[in-house]
């Protein structure tokens, strides 16, 4: 028979052991850290039905999406999760209690070039606050907080929160006559970054005949380095951009209360979020010493989440962090923490006699106190076995030969330390707790001392 080579889809990320284990410390402090929140968590298929996924639409996503057909089946593998998320409270409104606060991780799909970085295969993580015809404005600042403490849980110090609120931007383009070019108009600005000043004016005026002075006067005041003070001279002159700076004040000051701290968080009114519906505060969050990177979770308010699917009005407010990419940047800097333990086990049982059950008798008491704990069972040499448990990281050993079974001892060796000790079971199983503790300390992302 002839062997097939193995290989992996470009765009499809899988990982070695140690890097399983670090991103799964990952997904156990985002869930860790958005149930202190109140949120629950979500699973919804990975598979929907074509016309519940496009339900609003073609364009970008229809070119993206991974769609086939199953018999009669127009089947498409879902590209994000808020039109799951969608799907799923228009569905079960009825049984659900707002506000509905829902954490969900899960891979999505899109059938994007890829590139390094850039996956067709990747994980989200996902929160989302949705209210029964109305929602408080202070969810709007409580979404804040949890992104400054999920990065902080993770072990991310250098990084910003930005805030923009799209009223204020909305407001402000009618003011300055841009109202029938907004969405053109926000779609430009949320570039400015990426393209520079000169060409985010070269783009207003040349293909959407904005004029000079307008576009002028629009990015002098985006570019305000005391941006609530800057839209202080606008006030009383639009209705819908003094509501979005009140709103965008209050936020700002509900933050502070909420414990992200000023040097944490900026108002930076260039941030627009390209997708239409956004509707209030806008997020972006970006590495201080890598903004080539881009946002790493974003999100914001939303008027309607389900319009799509239900009359019912369904506002909502969210973040998303494309993790599956965040992961792969983090390692590609060097910030993931490699101190931190990934061994699949705690100890290692090295039964040195034909008989196992002595060794399969101290494993259980073992796993019963928590200590997670492998026999060696392989017909091996003695070296062998003990590079068995240093390939995989594995911090202790116990020896279990004649001599331990006739003292009624057991053989304990730190790897970490290189000493070895006579114990019974209940002294070994507390050192070996009290090590365990001292190597789990740390986060998943150690980062560097920043050299600016």
């Amino acid at each position: 028979m002839e062997q097939i080579k193995p290989r992996t889809l470009s765009g499809f990320m899988e990982l070695l052991p140690q890097q399983q284990v670090q991103f799964e410390r990952f997904l156990n402090t985002l869930r860790t850290t958005y149930s202190l929140y109140g949120f629950t968590p979500l699973d919804t298929p990975i598979i929907e039905a074509t016309e519940v996924l496009l339900a609003k639409g073609g364009g970008e996503t229809e070119k993206q999406i991974y769609r086939f057909t199953k018999g009669d089946n127009d089947l498409s593998l879902r590209f994000d999760l808020t039109v799951p998320l969608a799907k799923y409270v228009a569905l079960h409104y009825g049984e659900l209690t707002f506000p509905f606060r829902r954490f969900q991780i899960g891979k999505v799909y899109r059938g994007e070039r890829s590139q390094r970085g850039r996956f067709r295969e990747f994980y989200q993580a996902d929160i989302d606050v949705i209210g029964d015809g109305a929602l408080d404005l202070s969810n709007e600042a409580e979404i804040p907080s949890i992104i400054y403490k999920t990065f902080t849980a993770l072990g991310l110090k250098r990084f910003k929160i930005r805030i923009n609120n799209r009223k204020v931007l909305n407001g402000l383009f009618e003011l300055l006559g841009l109202k029938q070019q907004a969405g053109d108009v926000m779609r430009t600005v949320d570039k400015l970054e990426k393209i520079g000043r000169e060409k985010v004016i070269a783009t207003l005026t040349d293909e959407f005949h904005v004029s000079a002075e307008a576009a002028g006067n629009l990015l002098h005041t985006l570019e305000s380095t005391d941006p609530l003070n800057a839209l202080e001279y606008y006030r009383g002159k639009n209705n819908l951009l003094d509501e979005g700076l009140n709103e965008l004040a209050r936020v700002a000051h509900y933050m502070e209360a909420f414990g992200v701290p000023s040097d944490h968080f900026v108002i930076d009114l260039t941030i627009a979020r390209g997708l239409d519906y956004y509707t209030g505060t806008v997020y972006e969050t970006v590495m201080l010493d890598h903004p080539e990177i881009g946002s790493i979770c974003s999100g914001g308010r939303y008027d309607n989440l389900a319009e799509y699917y239900t009359d019912k009005q369904l506002p909502g407010v969210g973040i998303s962090i494309g993790l599956t990419r965040l992961f792969f940047v983090l390692e590609d800097q060097g910030y993931l923490n490699g101190d931190m333990l990934t061994a699949p086990a705690d100890v290692l049982i090295l039964p040195m006699t034909d008989d196992f059950s002595p060794a399969i008798s101290l494993a259980t008491a073992l796993r019963d106190a928590g200590i997670r704990t492998q026999i060696h069972g392989e017909q091996k040499k003695f070296k062998q076995k003990l590079s068995y448990a240093n390939k995989l990281g594995i911090p202790y050993a116990v020896f279990l030969g004649e001599d331990e079974l006739n003292s009624g001892l057991n053989t304990l060796k730190d790897f970490t330390t290189g000493e070895q000790s006579s114990l019974d079971t209940q002294t070994m199983i507390a050192l070996i707790q009290a090590g365990l503790k001292e190597k789990s300390k740390g986060t998943p992302i150690q980062e560097k001392e920043s050299t600016l």
